[in-house]
């Protein structure tokens, strides 16, 4: 499994700065990487979006879309790591990467979808890639399957 402190590493070596949405992981994905010293370095910051509206209001994700589909959807992540780049523009320039998570943690699910479906997003320039995750285990443990994830994901993409 890759670490946060490895994914910064590869970050920094590429000169890529990086902004993290979350969901469902309520901010255990920041503080997975703010947990490791020299994270500043690429970390531009993070956005906790776990209200519906949020997603639209603060990240930009489209009120069509979440209307039609909801909060758990391929295209919500992907607006939403979209949304955290711009979010975390320094002097007009994004994030080189946006990173989301959204999904359903349980116990019980609001929209009929499985609880433990978790969508995550990664955004850069040149790229937009997501995926879909059936997680197993109670809501602790869906979070945090949902932030190892996310920090693999992070790590195929800025490698490639």
């Amino acid at each position: 499994m890759t670490s946060a402190s490895e994914v910064l590493a590869a970050l920094i070596e590429r000169g890529w700065t990086f902004a993290i949405a979350e969901s469902l992981t309520g901010g255990a994905l920041a503080a997975e990487f703010v947990s490791v010293p020299g994270a500043s370095a690429s970390l531009r910051g993070a956005i906790v979006a776990y209200a519906t509206p949020v997603k639209h209001t603060l990240l930009g994700v489209d009120d069509g879309l979440l209307d039609a589909h909801g909060p758990v959807h391929r295209g919500v992540a992907l607006q939403m790591a979209a949304g955290a780049r711009r979010a975390m523009e320094i002097s007009g320039v994004p994030a080189d990467v946006g990173v989301s998570t959204t999904g359903i943690a349980g116990p019980d699910s609001p929209d009929g979808q499985p609880v433990g479906t978790v969508h995550i997003a990664v955004v850069t320039p040149d790229r937009s890639v997501s995926e879909v995750f059936r997680f197993d285990g109670d809501r602790a443990r869906v979070r945090a399957q949902a932030v190892d994830a996310a920090v693999e994901m992070l790590a195929r993409v800025v490698r490639e």
